[in-house]
């Protein structure tokens, strides 16, 4: 492969390796944002990442920084960061808070590092975006000492994804980001919803792991902590019985009994299948009570914001849960902008004109702004 020119933006690319629990998305940006490649693994991170990684690099110039999508941080990373020994290590610590997403994250930071020993690796975690939380929505009612000394709180997630929509939204809104109150909805394999004041999180549905909030795909979302109880004390289950239950066989599958997946569903409702039917329903619900407790930490409700595959990609489940926001100024309605295009333009008002409260659609960008939040960290550390 031919050496970069000194006036190619690829000399100053940035990969980005977003490892979750059962993918891993590679892709390499130019020092102006663009996409040079990209490669994407539908299979669990593991020994076989190595040899993705490393066949990937050889199709691409070499880049000069790698980005990694951590989803939590724990109580002490609290900004993204280069990762050296003392944050590896601090890693290992908090890995037991995500474990369905922390361990391969880690295996393919440790394999990154391997291959590229020579750049810096930067980590941008999902938490950082929820860092500020006010007491009132990051603590538990539970006793001090699990508080002080065992550091149960809410930490948040999805806060790559938030603050590349936020910004999105301002731009198509016309409003700059730290003036707008707004709830922003992340819709995908993990859901959560998100209250944003004046640019800041001051709420978020997910709380000490990624299992709290909304219904999602194969995860339950909140449920009674009496019923954990009642399952362990009644019918022996272990803790690796719930956490395996929990984590991947809950949520929209746990009550088809047939897909997480909302496009499955919506044909399957299509077709007059009851326990498809249900599934939607209580997902729905589930979206709107989300949202109305969000709005609840704002003064005011200046846009709702959908993201996440879900969020982008199905319209039917976006029109059924603004149909019952109405209390919130919000209507149905929605238009539907064609995928292409979304994908080009990256974000679209799609409320009627004069409806009430503005209703935008912002295409998934955790890759890209995992991209923007490294050259940041490399450049305030020479700066």
């Amino acid at each position: 492969m031919s050496p970069a020119r000194v006036d190619d933006p690829s000399r100053h690319s940035v990969l980005v390796l977003d490892a979750g629990s059962s993918s891993l998305h590679i892709t390499l940006f130019s020092a102006d944002g663009a996409r040079i490649a990209a490669r994407h693994s539908a299979r669990p991170p593991g020994p076989e990442s190595t040899g993705d990684l490393r066949d990937f690099l050889t199709t691409v110039p070499r880049p000069t920084a790698v980005g990694h999508r951590l989803v939590h941080g724990g109580p002490r990373l609290t900004h993204h960061m280069v990762i050296d020994g003392r944050v590896r290590r601090l890693l290992d610590e908090v890995r037991n808070l995500a474990p369905l997403h922390l361990p391969p994250a880690l295996a393919v930071v440790d394999t990154a590092g391997e291959l590229l020993p020579d750049v810096p690796h930067v980590g941008c975690f999902d938490t950082v975006f929820h860092r500020d939380l006010p007491a009132a929505a990051r603590e538990y009612a539970v006793p001090e000492r699990w508080r002080t000394e065992l550091g149960m709180r809410r930490y948040g997630f999805h806060g790559l994804s938030y603050a590349w929509c936020l910004e999105r939204a301002a731009e198509v809104l016309k409003r700059p980001a730290d003036d707008l109150q707004a709830v922003l909805v992340h819709l995908g394999g993990g859901c959560s919803a998100c209250a944003v004041r004046d640019g800041r999180s001051v709420d978020t549905t997910m709380g000490l792991t990624p299992l709290e909030g909304l219904v999602m795909s194969r995860r339950s979302g909140s449920i009674d902590p009496g019923a954990l109880l009642w399952l362990q004390r009644s019918h022996s289950m272990t803790t690796h019985e719930l956490e395996e239950d929990l984590n991947r066989r809950s949520g929209l599958l746990g009550l088809s009994g047939t897909s997480g997946d909302t496009r499955d569903l919506v044909r399957a409702r299509d077709r007059g299948d009851t326990a498809a039917e249900t599934a939607l329903a209580v997902f729905v619900h589930s979206c709107r009570r989300g949202i109305a407790a969000m709005s609840a930490s704002l003064d005011r409700l200046d846009a709702l914001v959908f993201t996440g595959e879900i969020g982008e990609d199905q319209p039917e489940v976006r029109e059924e849960v603004c149909a019952g926001l109405g209390i919130l100024g919000v209507r149905d309605g929605l238009t539907v902008p064609p995928l292409e295009e979304l994908y080009q333009e990256g974000v679209r008002r799609i409320d009627g004109p004069g409806s009430g409260v503005p209703v935008v659609v912002v295409a998934t960008g955790e890759t890209q702004q995992i991209a923007i939040e490294t050259r940041r960290v490399l450049e305030a550390s020479d700066a």
